[in-house]
């Protein structure tokens, strides 16, 4: 018997960029018509101001604004969740309910950043969040860029709260995520594109992909291969993804930066730089290579 897992927000979730004007200001137009192409090619739903989308430079009113113009061009079928985590508890939760407000249905809520508080205090922080609203929460788990682990024994209490229902995995912690999957009915996403296949193959819901800003059909591919029974078809289709991963997430550059580049989506905003020439040109030849291999 074949068992399938828990897929709360769908299987193929694409981390949405946050397009900007020439000027630098909140580009909607383009955003609606992004995150329609994105579900037109095979993603089930969108994760909305979280890194890829440039959270920590967007005000809290561009948040919702963004949010609203992307539920206007999907509708109502294709889950939006809303990246709402922040270094303060108090501003996270009024973002969540914000986030709500604006049509949400779930919530990406990323470990407290910078304080690197301890494990009592990371669980209280998503229970408090958790308790504010009335829709489910994908936890994030990206120690590299928070400082602070969401670890096994926290995940393993945290699933007993029935509006956390998922996480978004960037742990690197293949092992530690296969117990989690063992022990509880949370839904695990990879959130490192080069673990998509490995995840999904021991149980995980699908990813949360910022290459599929670019590519969301390859991306798809590989598990569509994978549900079909192929293991060697998806192996391979993920073997000529992975070249196109490399360049856009482990080149020095945010995934933001080359995604951006690819799609021609206008400007980072500051701290964040844009590709230099050399840097787009190389992102370009990698991305051609691929379509080429795939068509």
């Amino acid at each position: 018997m074949t068992v399938t897992p828990a897929r709360p927000f769908g299987r193929t979730l694409c981390a949405m960029i946050t397009p900007f004007t020439p000027a630098g200001g909140l580009d909607l137009d383009t955003a609606r018509a992004h995150a329609a192409g994105l579900v037109a090619d095979g993603c089930d739903g969108l994760v909305l101001s979280g890194t890829t989308g440039e959270s920590p430079t967007t005000t809290d009113e561009e948040k919702t604004a963004l949010l609203r113009a992307v539920r206007e061009a999907v509708g109502d079928g294709v889950p939006l969740l809303a990246g709402v985590g922040s270094a303060d508890t108090r501003h996270t939760v009024r973002l969540a309910q914000e986030a709500e407000a604006a049509g949400a249905d779930g919530l990406l809520v990323v470990t407290p950043y910078y304080s690197r508080p301890p494990q009592a205090a990371v669980e209280a922080h998503f229970v408090r969040v958790a308790e504010a609203t009335g829709i489910p929460l994908m936890l994030y788990d990206i120690p590299g860029r928070t400082g602070t682990r969401i670890e096994t024994g926290t995940l393993l209490r945290l699933a007993e709260h029935p509006r956390i229902a998922a996480v978004k995995d960037c742990s690197y912690d293949l092992l530690g995520a296969t117990k989690v999957l063992a022990l509880t009915s949370l839904a695990f996403y990879s959130g490192c594109e080069e673990l998509n296949l490995p995840l999904y193959a021991v149980g995980g819901a699908g990813y949360v992909s910022t290459v599929a800003n670019v590519v969301p059909r390859r991306m798809r591919a590989v598990l569509d291969a994978f549900d079909a029974g192929d293991a060697a078809e998806a192996a391979r289709l993920n073997g000529l993804v992975v070249h196109l991963v490399e360049a856009m997430m482990s080149s020095g550059l945010p995934g933001t930066v080359t995604a951006k580049a690819l799609l021609d989506a206008g400007p980072v905003r500051e701290p964040l730089q844009p590709a230099g020439r050399e840097a787009t040109d190389g992102l370009r030849r990698v991305y051609e290579e691929l379509l080429a291999a795939t068509d």
